[in-house]
């Protein structure tokens, strides 16, 4: 095997979580030496993102824009994979009361619908005003790039471009990427509002390293330090052997779809995969749930969950996921689009705080600001950018908020199929157009019922 640098297969990997390693650390050195980074509560990873997004665009530093996706890709699940293995906290039984899990999935969904509505609001009024030429259904593209991400809004951007959307695909990716800035600056600056106005207080908890707390360091009978392997070696082989049966399972199940029900494979097989994470999570729950029947059955005689050292492999991650997520942002070409673009992104960013603010008041009374800012980073970005913000207010992930971001994408997966049928509707006709909008907003209805008014006792 050739060991040298012209093995670019072999030095890629190691050169490019390089890159991303130093500019970390020099993130990380700005923040603490330079106050007025310090004092804008800007997380070090978006910093350190940002600064690969400005070398990269400058041409200063290469950047493998593929390799920057896998990592994200990849960092979603390791991060919550070691999120579900961590013994629970004690909120977890109050987290399952009043549908909490169903809910957080209704809310995402109906936050869909509220950027649909706006969306198709904005354009359709201009396609009937002054851009007579613009695709009256382009709209649909915000919640598609704002709550879907970057993979929904390239396909329905391309699908709208083989129907007559010029600059469908770009327009897509561009708003997804718009709205991955927006979870971070706007996150940013109503996190300052929220210190600014003591609404939230840092630094209350006892720490002995990073952002964990005594109490979670060891807890009892666990893995003695005096065993032959490492607990940070323990830890690794149960994320990576539940990874593998994630990659397995979801093989196996995209296997059978293609071969018993081929013209949905092209629709369910992507949502598998790019919901891997979900499924890893299951899976993660399950094993956690399998060693403690092992122990009650006096099988197992230690605990290998080690909820410190799981804490620190997710927040690695979870950092690793913001930077290189935040790297891979680019807003394409726009030329003639930029009117509606500008207005979309505008109104996606503030109808959605706007919306999130009423609703979780109601949803999430106990840790409103956590349970907000974690939903909101989730359905202007990606899940990633909502972990980014929640960590802010609860690095221990001591609220469920984080719990809800994982069990409301499960459940939105079931409440979001309708969706598909309204991104087909709404390109067919005038008043398919109309009607995809009456449709939303019936449905955005009984989503409000059931978040406000279903609950245990009825």
């Amino acid at each position: 095997m050739d060991f040298s640098a012209t093995n670019k297969i072999l030095w890629n990997i190691m050169l490019q979580f390089g890159v991303l390693a130093g500019i970390m650390l020099i993130a990380n050195a700005l923040h603490r030496k330079i106050p007025l980074i310090r004092k804008s509560l800007m997380p070090t990873a978006v910093l350190a993102g940002f600064i690969v997004l400005l070398l990269r665009i400058c041409g200063v530093l290469f950047i493998d824009r593929e390799f920057m996706e896998m990592v994200t890709y990849h960092a979603i699940a390791i991060g919550f994979i070691a999120l579900s293995l961590q013994v629970p906290q004690k909120y977890n039984e109050a987290a399952k009361s009043d549908f909490i899990g169903a809910k957080s999935g209704a809310l995402i969904v109906s936050t869909y619908l509220v950027q649909g509505i706006v969306g198709l609001a904005i354009s359709a009024g201009l396609a009937y005003t002054i851009m007579p030429d613009f695709f009256k259904a382009a709209g649909i593209l915000l919640p598609m790039g704002y709550g879907q991400g970057t993979g929904q809004a390239n396909n329905v951007g391309s699908t709208y471009e083989t129907l007559g959307f010029i600059g469908g695909q770009s327009f897509g990716l561009s708003i997804a990427a718009m709205g991955y800035l927006v979870a971070c600056i706007v996150g940013v600056l109503y996190l300052n509002i929220l210190k600014h106005r003591e609404k939230v207080t840092y630094g209350s908890y006892q720490t002995i390293s990073g952002s964990v707390t005594i109490d979670d360091f060891q807890s009892n009978n666990e893995l003695p330090v005096s065993e032959s392997i490492d607990r940070l070696s323990v830890q690794f082989a149960l994320i990576l052997l539940i990874y593998l049966i994630t990659y397995l399972f979801t093989f196996g199940i995209t296997a059978l779809i293609k071969i018993n029900v081929p013209g949905l494979a092209k629709t369910i097989s992507p949502l598998l995969w790019g919901f891997n994470f979900i499924i890893g999570s299951l899976l993660a729950i399950a094993c956690r749930q399998g060693f403690k029947l092992l122990t009650k059955a006096k099988l197992m005689t230690h605990q290998y969950p080690n909820n410190y050292l799981l804490s620190r492999i997710s927040g690695c991650a979870f950092d690793l996921m913001v930077i290189a997520g935040i790297a891979t942002i680019n807003i394409e070409d726009l030329t003639g689009l930029w009117l509606p673009f500008v207005l979309m992104s505008v109104a996606g960013g503030v109808i959605t705080l706007w919306y999130l603010q009423w609703i979780c008041k109601k949803l999430y009374p106990d840790y409103y600001y956590e349970g907000m800012l974690s939903m909101y980073g989730m359905l202007t970005g990606t899940i990633s950018s909502g972990i980014l913000l929640l960590r802010e207010l609860d690095p221990t992930f001591k609220t469920p908020a984080a719990n809800n971001l994982l069990a409301g994408s499960g459940f939105g997966i079931a409440f979001g199929a309708p969706i598909l049928l309204f991104i087909g509707l709404a390109p067919e006709s005038d008043s398919m157009l109309f009607l995809t909008i009456g449709c939303l907003i019936v449905y955005l209805i009984i989503l409000l019922i059931f978040i406000l008014k279903v609950n245990h006792k009825k």
